[in-house]
């Protein structure tokens, strides 16, 4: 009874295994988190990280704009863990021209 658990055990570990590999071997070419591609969330990189960043590029401004910011505040907690400065990004929102902030995205 104890192999046949075993074989049954392995069996569906090779199962998984064949199902999960196709989805793990394939690259990640788009993910949209609260209304931005995070391939596009790189244009604003170097404007909140570093010590003296240079002002937000045009391209950098179009995504702040176009951004759920409701959404991406959520996740303002783990933006040091990435080595973003918060309050360095409160400066790309104004820097952008965005005026409406919404409270849970004030540091």
């Amino acid at each position: 009874m104890g192999k046949n658990n075993t074989n049954i055990l392995t069996q569906s570990t090779v199962l998984a295994m064949v199902l999960i590999a196709p989805i793990m071997v394939k690259e990640v070419t788009s993910l949209t988190i609260c209304k931005i591609d995070i391939n596009d969330m790189q244009k604003c990189r170097p404007a909140v990280t570093g010590i003296n960043p240079p002002p937000p590029v045009n391209e950098c401004c179009l995504v702040v704009r176009s951004a759920n910011l409701e959404c991406f505040c959520r996740f303002k907690f783990y933006l040091p863990i990435l080595g973003i400065d918060p309050s360095k990004v409160a400066a790309l929102v104004a820097n952008c021209g965005v005026t409406t902030i919404p409270p849970s995205c004030r540091v």
